[in-house]
């Protein structure tokens, strides 16, 4: 890509923990966010955000306004938006500033809440702000008037890769020069009962809890919450101001399988064109891929058919690439999924340590040669250059959603 467009703050609230350090490092400590709810079976465990205190970010007026969503959404923009170093004033002109907020399902919770006080109390009793608060583009609006963005605001919603869509619409903003900075990035709570139902109904969630993603008994994801956010600036804007840049979206690929409404197509080559893709617009050729934070949900068809996917687009140098899934640790956070995660492919690349697949004991043997362990792998030193020249790494996320969207965002760091 001509233009650069690099991070400047990330901020992530997670099943295990709030900040994007947090994340970092107690993923890599081998710590898991899931805890044991198995109740009338609707599956083993759930990564509910336990340590997040929603009053801590939020008045009682503003909590009371807001899905559960959108206040995780909020609380890892403020952290994020602290971090770029936008507290004492914006960087740029407020209408050059984008906001786009991945989601899956919205603010489900609300609409199950007030649905059963209809059933249970009457339709007088149901909340007026019931619509404002189950809306999709809740969390980005929320977000641009606690900020005062007015460039464009806008929901993405496609399902599983919502988050890393939502980063690529930021990015693009940048390129086609319509905005200086955006704040992107994904935030879900799909943890209530009737998500785990719906879910569970579809044979996706693993009964036990006990899946872990390419091991041999895997048996379908677990459900988690959470919300990742980051700023992105131009290189231009962000030298400007004298900001520290974390990392850079080096480049995206973006396709649909065209196949099944939630099962990705097995022969993987439309998933392989988008990762293909995000090495074509980054400038990079496999061999300097340094990790790859896989989709890795945990299920039969996912893990075979990326792995394949993997194996098409990256040829013989994938079984020298570590690989892992950062579900495994936090669970399925679906339209977060890929904002979240592409925050822990670039923490691995800027700390040279990718976290393990949680639990792996048995590696499919069906999945060949690849580099997916149950510990922490070291990264190798980066050999993908800066623009200064200076070595860095390259980390690919993944991202496959329900409908056939396929996602991969190429990060440099």
């Amino acid at each position: 890509m001509s233009t650069r467009v690099v991070i400047t703050g990330i901020g992530a609230v997670t099943p295990l923990g709030v900040g994007a350090e947090t994340l970092h490092e107690r993923a890599v400590a081998g710590l898991s966010g899931l805890n044991d709810e198995n109740e009338n079976g609707l599956g083993g465990k759930v990564g509910r955000c336990l340590d997040f205190d929603v009053k801590n970010p939020l008045s009682r007026r503003e909590m009371r306004r807001m899905d559960r969503y959108t206040q995780l959404a909020v609380a890892a923009a403020d952290e994020a938006i602290t971090q770029a170093g936008w507290g004492g004033g914006l960087p740029c002109d407020a209408r050059r500033i984008t906001c786009y907020i991945g989601t899956a399902i919205g603010g489900l919770d609300t609409l199950e809440t007030q649905h059963l006080v209809m059933h249970t109390e009457g339709a007088e009793e149901v909340s007026p702000l019931t619509v404002p608060m189950m809306m999709a583009n809740a969390a980005p609006a929320h977000i641009s008037m606690r900020h005062g963005l007015h460039g464009e605001t806008t929901a993405i919603v496609t399902a599983c890769s919502s988050g890393a869509q939502a980063i690529i619409a930021g990015v693009r903003s940048i390129l086609l020069g319509e905005a200086d900075a955006a704040v992107v990035g994904g935030a879900e709570a799909g943890t209530t009962r009737f998500t785990r139902a719906i879910f569970n109904a579809a044979g996706a969630i693993s009964p036990d809890g006990n899946s872990t993603p390419f091991d041999e008994e895997r048996n379908g994801f677990n459900l988690g919450e959470g919300a990742g956010i980051l700023v992105l600036e131009s290189a231009e804007n962000a030298r400007a101001r004298g900001a520290e840049i974390l990392g850079e979206i080096a480049g995206y690929g973006l396709s649909s399988d065209a196949h099944h409404i939630t099962a990705p197509n097995p022969d993987g080559k439309y998933a392989a064109y988008a990762l293909n893709r995000a090495l074509e617009t980054a400038g990079a050729t496999p061999e300097q891929v340094s990790y790859v934070n896989a989709h890795g949900t945990g299920t039969e068809l996912n893990d075979t058919t990326e792995v394949n996917v993997l194996r098409q687009a990256l040829g013989d140098a994938l079984e020298d690439i570590p690989v892992s899934s950062t579900k495994s640790a936090i669970g399925h956070l679906f339209g977060a999924a890929g904002a979240v995660e592409t925050i822990a492919t670039l923490q691995a690349l800027r700390h040279g340590q990718a976290p393990p697949t949680l639990g792996l004991k048995n590696l499919d043997k069906r999945l060949g040669r690849v580099r997916i362990s149950g510990e922490p792998q070291d990264l190798a030193p980066g050999t993908f250059n800066a623009a200064d020249g200076t070595p860095k790494r390259l980390g690919l996320s993944n991202s496959l959603g329900f409908g056939g969207h396929n996602v991969t965002l190429a990060i440099r760091a």
